[in-house]
């Protein structure tokens, strides 16, 4: 593919969106889209009371959005490789529309599963391409923010939607119909920046699902797949049947409670890719996997003891571990990439990552109804986070740490040169 040259992408914009300002409106939907996703979970309860479900129900619908990302991801992850970032992102954003309106429709959980698949489709479709999108304007500016929007946007989503449910009128449709003007907004400024490569041929070839991976990344990625699965299965934990512990350890209703948990895991995440944007992509790994595995002792001892303040304590270095974590993997493999590969690295990135997030949520809400019960469902889940996470270290010393060539790990003011030298000398040393 002919992906436009550096140089070239620092002329002025041809479009009334010059490509700093486009950086920021593509960044943009990566959190709009994940507060979007974030935004039924305090609902949840309001769902439950009117409709009678059990909380199987809760982790199937939180499952089939996850599901829904991955199908996306699979077929559609590379197609903006081939036939651009701007029309997939329309196109996304289009769906994404049509599934704010199916939530606020919503009769019953067969409409709210539909909007999810709606929702979870547009999103698997998105994320490789503005990411890539991203990274095509600035390469490393563009691989901090890969790591650093889907928290942000989770969090929002969370505590937005929290404050929505509380104290404004009919929440189950205000919340959406505020989310649907934002997206016809994205709309109209995608349609407004350049495009950032050009088309070729092989388009319907990307919809048959491939799961492979360059040469350059595949140690890299091995390395880092451990660490993304434990860090999202515990936020597919918050964003499933956390609001329900939450309400429970704090005693209180408040459906802003319900959506705190979250927010606190997904905000203190994305603070964490700040704070640690110019340390080495290794140190941000080991770093988030020992506060994933200290944060959940300290939640699983405040579930223990029914210490509401200690749970926020330990979710707050948990979220910590997530953004650190997911930082270190994203850090690791993406400036390993050639520009025509990086919509499809990062596509299976995120498949790891919304398999961790899915799968384990969905098995906890069949243990809470046909197990112990909520609390101890959450005790054994994060036992098996930290589990997994230590499995994910000793993957880690095992191959000596993740495998990538030194020079690309930067998180500001990279050179897009030297990360193409350094990637082709790993791709060498590879061989």
């Amino acid at each position: 593919m002919n992906h436009l040259a550096p140089h070239e992408r620092t002329k002025p914009s041809s479009n009334p969106i010059p490509p700093r300002a486009a950086f920021y409106v593509l960044a943009s939907i990566v959190v709009s889209f994940l507060a979007a996703s974030s935004a039924p979970t305090p609902l949840y309860a309001s769902y439950q009371a009117e409709w009678g479900f059990s909380p199987i129900t809760t982790t199937v619908v939180f499952g089939i959005y996850a599901i829904a990302v991955l199908s996306g991801l699979l077929v559609l992850g590379k197609l903006s490789d081939h036939v651009g970032r701007r029309p997939v992102l329309i196109s996304a954003i289009a769906a994404q529309a049509v599934a704010m309106v199916l939530f606020s429709t919503a009769g019953g959980v067969g409409e709210l599963l539909v909007a999810r698949v709606v929702q979870g489709l547009s999103t698997g479709a998105a994320l490789g391409a503005v990411g890539a999108a991203m990274m095509d304007i600035n390469r490393s500016r563009g691989t901090v923010a890969n790591a650093f929007a889907p928290g942000l946007g989770t969090a929002t989503g969370a505590l937005v939607s929290g404050f929505v449910v509380q104290y404004l009128p009919a929440p189950t449709h205000t919340i959406y119909l505020g989310l649907l003007g934002v997206f016809v907004a994205q709309a109209v400024a995608i349609a407004l920046i350049d495009e950032t490569v050009t088309r070729e041929p092989g388009a319907l070839a990307t919809l048959v699902p491939e799961i492979r991976l360059p040469r350059t990344v595949r140690g890299a990625a091995l390395a880092a797949a451990p660490v993304i699965f434990a860090v999202w299965a515990l936020a597919g934990f918050y964003g499933s049947l956390g609001p329900a512990l939450v309400r429970t350890l704090v005693g209180s209703d408040s459906a802003v409670y319900g959506g705190l948990g979250l927010f606190v895991l997904a905000f203190v995440a994305a603070a964490s890719v700040l704070v640690l944007r110019n340390a080495r992509a290794t140190t941000v790994m080991y770093t988030g996997i020992g506060a994933l595995v200290a944060g959940v002792a300290v939640t699983l001892l405040a579930v223990d003891r029914s210490a509401p303040a200690l749970f926020f304590v330990g979710t707050a270095i948990a979220g910590f571990g997530f953004g650190s974590g997911f930082q270190g993997g994203i850090r690791t493999v993406l400036p390993l990439t050639k520009p025509h590969e990086s919509s499809g690295v990062l596509s299976l990135l995120f498949v790891v990552a919304y398999l961790g997030m899915g799968v384990p949520s969905v098995i906890a809400g069949t243990l809470v109804v046909h197990g112990g019960g909520l609390v101890p469902t959450s005790e054994e889940y994060g036992a098996v986070v930290i589990a997994l996470a230590l499995l994910a270290l000793a993957a880690l010393l095992l191959r000596g740490g993740p495998q990538t060539a030194p020079g690309v790990l930067v998180a500001s003011g990279g050179s897009p040169a030297v990360e193409a030298r350094e990637a082709e000398r790993a791709d060498v040393a590879s061989r």
